[in-house]
């Protein structure tokens, strides 16, 4: 089963709730209403700089992963999001792949402490998952919105603390985006979606950077 197949599998059984659908429908909407997708960082954009703790405390910055090459950009919201969860899986198994190539796969979470460090051991990930404190970088690419009341209103009854979480109490969140960064910090490629049930396939993922290493 495919990567889109367990998403779609996932969507249908929660949206089958009515109050989950309600939440859903408005954010996705809301976004694309507003032109949210206007503001997401385009190829050949320069990324922002980053210097970000990783999950086990360890400052990561992102001219050391330049210097070693490519680097792939995977924002998510959280080891409590499923459709995360299945992507973090994804992943995990097409890492090999991706490292083959000669690139970097980095993973940024608004969720600090304890919860960034259980987005990586839950998966078995090789890769390192990044605490975006305040979601600063998130921000600078233009993938964060300011959750809505019916989706807000969704995760505290089932009693999800995002402020705990994020150590904040903005209630920002990132859509999916991932984005493949060249040597020198530029946006290759992107994904990006207001829709937070699709993914980037991994063998998107890697096509994209396959086309990058011949051009390079």
């Amino acid at each position: 089963m495919s990567l889109q197949d367990e998403l779609d599998a996932e969507r249908a059984r929660r949206l089958a709730d009515q109050a989950v659908r309600a939440a859903y429908e408005e954010t996705v909407i809301s976004l694309n209403r507003n032109g949210f997708m206007s503001n997401v960082l385009a190829e050949e954009a320069q990324f922002p700089d980053f210097m970000l703790p990783n999950s086990e405390g360890r400052l990561v910055s992102l001219a050391g992963l330049l210097a070693r090459g490519p680097v792939i950009v995977q924002f998510f919201r959280g080891e409590w999001c499923p459709y995360c969860r299945l992507m973090l899986d994804a992943l995990v198994a097409a890492l090999p792949e991706i490292e083959a190539l000669g690139a970097t796969l980095i993973a940024l979470t608004p969720d600090t402490g304890p919860w960034a460090h259980d987005a990586k051991a839950n998966h078995g990930a090789a890769f390192d998952v990044l605490s975006d404190v305040d979601c600063g970088v998130g921000l600078a690419a233009g993938v964060v919105f300011r959750l809505l009341p019916l989706y807000k209103a969704r995760l505290v009854s089932v009693g999800l603390e995002i402020p705990e979480r994020h150590g904040n109490d903005a209630w920002f969140l990132p859509i999916p985006a991932v984005f493949l960064l060249d040597r020198s910090g530029k946006v290759a490629w992107r994904f990006a979606d207001v829709d937070f049930t699709y993914r980037a396939p991994p063998e998107r993922i890697i096509a994209a950077l396959r086309q990058l290493a011949e051009a390079g």
